[in-house]
């Protein structure tokens, strides 16, 4: 597994995000943590988490907990960086709720902790602006959070280019990431991308595969058919003998040394062939042909 950085702490170049292993249609818990201990084997040592991502009312931290014992099982759980979230919620009825609040988030941070078993929390991420809340009162909590010793690392999700300013403003190099969404056909958080570029900044894109397993081979055209971004991806994948969503994957690793993708991932194989993209390489002209493909 090639290795990459969050802060100072090296990690794997692509983490699993272990949310589909806790919300609407999840797998039962033997092949869930079969899931998480494929991840390892196969070199894995990013998992993100956070503490909204369940299903029913009342099981809060459902997927904290889920990684926390399939961590105890395992010798090797040292060499992981477990990155967990707070600022969100999930009622029980499908929606999410935002609360950005600095008591509301230590609070989540404290029962994080208690959840995922550690004294500190390697990486506690703000899962999304609260637009009731001033930005800079909700990046102070982290700043108290690190400041306690409660977080090692502080980052920031769903958020633009002039927010991850602000937050660098007070965090200063104790902020180690920025989690968006980015894939083949949503790309609008290429800004946010290149800022953390140049700040140093880690950049972790949530839902990096969009809806490429769901694309065919030609892409379609078809109105309600699949996204054509994808097409290209297909065609990458045929020549290199591999799924287009490890050739997905490749492409985010060849847009910057900043990005870590987090593949979301529900069964063993599923999370190996995301593993195998960081040994995937792809040549100038197969890139051009990627990139090419979302400006179409």
């Amino acid at each position: 597994m090639h290795i990459r950085h969050i802060g100072a702490v090296p990690v794997s170049a692509v983490g699993l995000g272990a949310m589909p292993l806790s919300i609407e249609g999840r797998p039962d818990e033997d092949r869930a943590i079969a899931t998480i201990h494929a991840a390892l084997d196969a070199g894995v040592t990013l998992i993100d988490t956070a503490d909204s991502y369940h299903w029913h009312a009342g099981e809060a931290g459902h997927n904290e907990e889920l990684v926390a014992r399939a961590l105890a099982a395992r010798d090797d759980a040292g060499a992981v960086l477990v990155a967990t979230k707070g600022g969100r919620g999930r009622p029980g009825d499908g929606s999410w709720t935002v609360d950005g609040s600095p008591d509301h988030l230590k609070r989540a941070c404290e029962a994080s902790l208690r959840r995922l078993g550690v004294d500190t929390i390697g990486l506690y991420q703000l899962h999304k602006p609260d637009p009731a809340v001033p930005w800079a009162e909700s990046v102070g909590a982290l700043a108290e959070l690190l400041d306690e010793g409660k977080i090692r690392m502080a980052g920031v999700s769903n958020v633009d280019t002039g927010q991850i300013r602000q937050a660098r403003d007070i965090l200063g190099d104790r902020l180690a990431s920025v989690q968006n969404r980015f894939s083949p056909a949503l790309r609008t958080g290429e800004p946010e991308l290149r800022l953390c570029e140049e700040l140093g900044i880690a950049f972790l894109p949530w839902s990096p595969l969009g809806g490429i397993s769901r694309s065919s081979l030609d892409g379609g055209s078809r109105p309600g058919a699949p996204d054509p971004a994808y097409a290209a991806f297909h065609e990458v994948a045929r020549e290199h003998g591999v799924s287009p969503q490890r050739v997905c994957l490749a492409w985010l690793l060849a847009r910057s040394p900043a990005v870590i993708p987090i593949p979301g991932a529900s069964r063993p194989e599923t999370i190996r062939d995301s593993a195998a993209a960081a040994g995937l390489a792809l040549d100038a002209d197969e890139i051009a042909r990627l990139e090419a493909a979302g400006a179409s």
